[in-house]
């Protein structure tokens, strides 16, 4: 069994107008067995925390458990940890075969158990037929998974995966990522890995750390983070394309209703569940944007904007639209007979709307038919 506790971490370093915080008081507890992904835009300060994790980066104050030992000053190659890079750093003198089975030999292992444990670990991959060539003679998701195969053979406590798709096409992102999960799955470890691409980290976790500023911002489930941002920053960040937003005034709360003035209009909202005592106040209405619709399609219209653009995404079609309201996106059928540069009714599914607070953009409440939240898991982060 294998689990890691992060305590209150905190990583700063030194620049030429002082101190830069790169993380900033994080706490997380990661079981047995979980995928975590650490996600959020480039500089929050995820790849920190990982390193900090991998013992490449010693943190400022905080701590690093494993299991019930306290590894913030154990060195990096005394940690019993597998940590796979963008940058694959395959050694281009070796075949495929002694690259794969080097960690063993650093570690002692025999040259037989080696040989053994590296054929094994490329016919997970499926690559056996690589073996004795060269990483030059190999394409990039051949080199992917020698690669991962390399972490395989170390037997490690956890692995640590810093954004190891970036530099891979879409359709080989999705190959491998599954071979990841498979891994995962089949070793039954935890998994920490690092990405900027909210896609991959909605497929592959068990749960996700959202970061921003060298904070998590939240740490939950996909239905979690998706369903109950905490805050507007995580709404925008998860889900594409990215959520709406209407400024408005809230003028009645209660346990199952809420009542929203926004533009001319008043929108009776259904509560699903609420998040703070709130009976009045300047809030934000979030909705994404396959809650909207169109033209023919609305049967309660609010507001009438003219459509800018028509992006088209497989049978969908990104509608981008301006009025007084400001700027909105709505995700409808690419069937739908509608003509760019005219204006057009616009209609929102009241039951799948978010409140925040306009001041802390904190979120306040949720409407409709989300999955039933648990709240005795906690959405705040310490």
């Amino acid at each position: 069994m294998s689990t890691i506790s992060i305590r209150n971490l905190r990583k700063e370093f030194e620049i030429s107008s002082g101190v830069e915080v790169a993380v900033d008081d994080i706490s997380m507890d990661i079981e047995d067995g979980e995928f975590i992904t650490l996600v959020g835009p480039s500089g929050c300060g995820k790849t920190t925390t990982l390193r900090c994790i991998a013992g490449l980066e010693q943190p400022t104050s905080g701590q690093i458990v494993f299991d019930d030992q306290d590894v913030t000053e154990v060195p990096a190659e005394k940690r019993g940890l597998a940590m796979m890079f963008q940058n694959i750093a395959l050694y281009p003198h070796m075949s495929i075969r002694d690259n794969i089975a080097y960690p063993l030999k650093v570690k002692g292992v025999s040259k037989d158990e080696r040989n053994s444990k590296a054929e094994e670990a490329a016919g997970v991959m499926q690559i056996p037929d690589m073996l004795d060539k060269k990483p030059g003679d190999l394409s990039g998701g051949q080199r992917q998974r020698a690669a991962l195969a390399r972490t395989i053979v170390q037997d490690p406590l956890a692995f640590l995966m810093d954004e190891p798709l970036s530099d891979l096409d879409a359709k080989l992102k999705v190959e491998i990522r599954r071979e990841i999960l498979e891994v995962h799955k089949r070793i039954g470890q935890p998994t920490i890995y690092v990405t900027h691409d909210q896609e991959e980290a909605l497929t592959m976790s068990d749960r996700i750390a959202i970061m921003n500023d060298g904070r998590i911002e939240q740490f939950g489930t996909r239905e979690e983070v998706y369903y109950y941002p905490n805050n507007l920053f995580v709404a925008h960040f998860i889900g594409n394309p990215s959520i709406n937003t209407l400024r408005g005034e809230l003028t009645a709360f209660s346990e199952d209703s809420a009542r929203v003035q926004t533009h001319g209009q008043t929108l009776e909202l259904p509560v699903d569940q609420q998040f703070t005592d709130r009976s009045s106040g300047d809030v934000l209405v979030g909705f994404r944007p396959q809650s909207v619709s169109l033209g023919d399609r609305v049967t309660n219209p609010l507001f009438t904007m003219e459509l800018l653009l028509l992006e088209p995404i497989d049978d969908r079609a990104l509608a981008r639209l301006e009025g007084p309201e400001g700027e909105l996106r709505a995700l409808i059928p690419s069937t739908q007979a509608i003509t760019e540069n005219e204006e057009t009714s616009v209609g929102i599914d009241l039951d799948s709307v978010f409140l925040f607070d306009a001041d802390t953009e904190e979120l306040i409440a949720t409407t409709g038919d989300a999955p039933e939240k648990d709240m005795s898991h906690s959405l705040n982060v310490e």
